[in-house]
């Protein structure tokens, strides 16, 4: 299928509106019209605000530089990776920079894009950048968690236990590791 026929059968919008809204999101009720004549309205959380990114980091000792931090969608104590939303007029590798020096405690000389995902398509309008940063370097910035998050170093050489594991399971943070495996050389 080409772009073209993707993009002409992509459903008509006969309206949309906002039904809920907190101050981070947004619930939109769209009604379409599909390629078929069929209508159904569907319910989304569209974009909004400024993009997101997560960090593969990887420090001298060959080692990621992984987080604990509070996921208030569990309730629990996770082991993700550091991430978080750029500020108005940052490029995604300042944002990746800056996250860095808040989340772990150290900022990054080479920063590279490695793709950008989406999270749940179907419902949801929300990307993330993966990250790689590379050439650590200690720099510390305050952040703006209510509890500083936990600095956990992982070595690259136990890179598949740490997929395996079951306290790391933050699909987000998996993808990330999978698409920077490649430039780590495990």
């Amino acid at each position: 299928m080409t772009d073209q026929q993707t993009t002409s059968r992509v459903p008509k919008i006969l309206g949309a509106r906002t039904i809920a809204e907190s101050r981070y999101f947004a619930i939109e009720e769209l009604d379409l019209e599909f390629s078929n004549g069929e209508r159904r309205t569907y319910e989304r959380l569209p974009a909004r605000g400024y993009p997101a990114v997560i960090v593969v980091a990887v420090n001298e000792q060959r080692e990621l530089m992984l987080i604990r931090e509070y996921a208030a969608g569990f309730h629990e104590i996770q082991l993700t990776l550091p991430k978080g939303a750029a500020e108005r007029g940052e490029t995604l590798a300042e944002a990746a920079n800056r996250e860095l020096k808040e989340e772990i405690g150290y900022g990054a000389q080479r920063i590279s894009e490695l793709k950008h995902l989406n999270l749940a398509p179907g419902h949801m309008g929300f990307t993330i950048h993966a990250m790689l940063a590379q050439d650590l370097y200690a720099q510390r910035l305050p952040g703006d968690e209510p509890v500083p998050p936990e600095l956990v170093t992982w070595p690259l050489a136990r890179f598949d236990e740490l997929l395996a594991s079951d306290s790391f399971w933050e699909a987000r943070a998996i993808a990330a590791l999978c698409l920077a495996r490649p430039f780590l050389g495990c």
